[in-house]
């Protein structure tokens, strides 16, 4: 910021001396970065411009250009030699080191960096051997990345986010399972984080391509919702395992918003009144605290694309629980959206069962084994119906309404046209930085690969659409 105090009345300084001179109270012109005025003398023809310097793009720029679907970014992280041995150690640990950002010029220092990732990031990429728990050295070139702006300063941010999600997109081949689920739930009206792709260099060497995701929370809910100060709650269902209503406390530890005030009482008056209700009363109660339209868009594209990695697959391990969501809940209403999150497993198993750990036994609605958990896949790891669980079995009585949602999705979003129109795109964005990755690394994916897993993956959103 400049300021100028401007003296004014004098006709002839050499005429007045200093001693006689009484000096009015000067007015200050304020000037924010960037800003230019112009100052001129009352009794003078002097005149004077000032130009403050220009605050960077990454501290006004608006989040719409990190995630413009028609634009590939590059950014670069400098980490310090000793840093960069910390993280490299144990990835699966998942510790924050200090680091530096470029992005079109402009560095942004100092802000943190941290590898991230649940069980199948590590897949072959760590050289512990217990898939289960993973530990041990980094192996593979490119893991999945979180960058946090507001490293020191939690107000900071840059192009008006505060952290950055860089998905390695190791397990999907096609590199376009993040990108294009989240495409499909944003067109069809369902909350989702904005995905593009992104290059990311290290110490100068280019590492990859990377699924860009943006970060859900405060920013996102802002963006996204016409009152964003409510709660922000990552996986946490509204009844656990049994049907029971949850403890207060289990939500507040789920906030991601507003965990100073951890005012939780919309979305456990709703758990209670799940509890509370018997078979007939829960699609009402299902209807008073959801929005049913937006439930069943979400249900339509999450079932055709096989997100079966999220809100639909309840594991049985140590009980019986989901992940890979949010709930969002209205401050004034209490009205709660789900969110989807994670979505690198989705579209993996369209035609058949592939993998052995993510496939989920059951359509929309349908229940099995009594409502206990059975072993299912390759690996014959229990699972449970998710309409077993009140809310979610609730939700599958509003059949008109989700057959309506279904022909919207086909008809739209889903249509061959819309959706291989959006994947040409893309493919095109992407192939240069592909094939400079092949080029560069042993172990980056082979141009060839991909070409077939994309062609894959459209032959596979055509049986999805098939199966109505």
């Amino acid at each position: 910021m400049v300021s100028i105090a401007v003296l004014s009345g004098c006709t002839d300084p050499n005429e007045i001396g200093i001693d006689e001179v009484e000096v009015p109270a000067a007015p200050v012109v304020s000037l924010e970065a960037g800003a230019t005025t112009t100052v001129t003398a009352t009794s003078s023809t002097v005149a004077t411009t000032v130009t403050s310097p220009a605050a960077p793009k990454w501290q006004t720029g608006s989040s719409d250009y990190l995630y413009d679907q028609q634009l590939l970014h590059t950014f670069e992280l400098t980490i310090s030699d000793d840093a960069l041995a910390e993280i490299d150690g144990d990835p699966s640990k998942e510790v924050y080191v200090e680091a530096s950002l470029t992005f079109e010029g402009e560095t942004i220092t100092p802000i943190g960096v941290r590898y991230k990732g649940s069980i199948g990031a590590w897949v072959g990429c760590l050289t512990g051997t217990n898939i289960f728990e993973p530990a041990g050295a980094k192996t593979c070139t490119k893991l999945s990345m979180k960058v946090k702006i507001n490293w020191n300063d939690s107000s900071r941010t840059f192009w008006g986010v505060k952290k950055l999600q860089f998905h390695s997109m190791n397990l999907d081949p096609t590199q376009m399972h993040e990108r294009l689920g989240y495409w499909l739930f944003r067109e069809m009206g369902v909350p989702a984080p904005r995905a593009t792709h992104a290059r990311l260099n290290i110490n100068g060497k280019y590492v990859g391509l990377y699924a860009f995701v943006e970060q859900i929370d405060g920013r996102f809910v802002n963006r996204v919702f016409d009152d964003g100060d409510g709660n922000l709650y990552k996986e946490v269902w509204p009844l656990d395992e049994n049907g029971e209503a949850r403890e207060q406390s289990e939500f507040q530890q789920a906030l991601k918003t507003n965990e100073e005030d951890a005012i939780v009482t919309h979305i456990h008056t709703f758990s209670k009144e799940l509890a509370a209700a018997d078979k007939d009363e829960l699609p009402g109660v299902a209807a008073k605290w959801t929005d049913i339209i937006e439930v069943m868009r979400w249900a339509v594209v999450d079932r055709a694309i096989q997100n079966d990695d999220g809100a639909m697959h309840w594991y049985c391990f140590d009980g019986c629980n989901n992940h890979n969501f949010y709930w969002y809940e209205e401050p004034a209403s209490g009205r709660l959206h789900l969110i989807p999150w994670d979505l690198d497993n989705a579209f993996v198993n369209i035609v058949s069962d592939i993998s052995p750990v993510t496939a989920i036994a059951d359509d929309w609605g349908e229940t099995r084994n009594d409502c206990l958990p059975f072993p299912y896949g390759a690996w014959r790891i229990p699972q449970r119906s998710a309409a077993c669980d009140p809310l979610l079995g609730a939700w599958a009585t509003f059949v008109e309404e989700h057959d309506r949602a279904n022909t919207e999705f086909l008809n739209g979003p889903f249509s061959q046209e819309n959706t291989q129109s959006m994947l040409d795109q893309w493919v095109d964005q992407i192939r240069d930085a592909t094939a400079e990755a092949a080029t560069t690394h042993s172990d980056a994916l082979s141009v060839d690969k991909w070409n077939l897993a994309v062609a894959n993956l459209s032959s596979a959103l055509e049986v999805a659409r098939n199966r109505g």
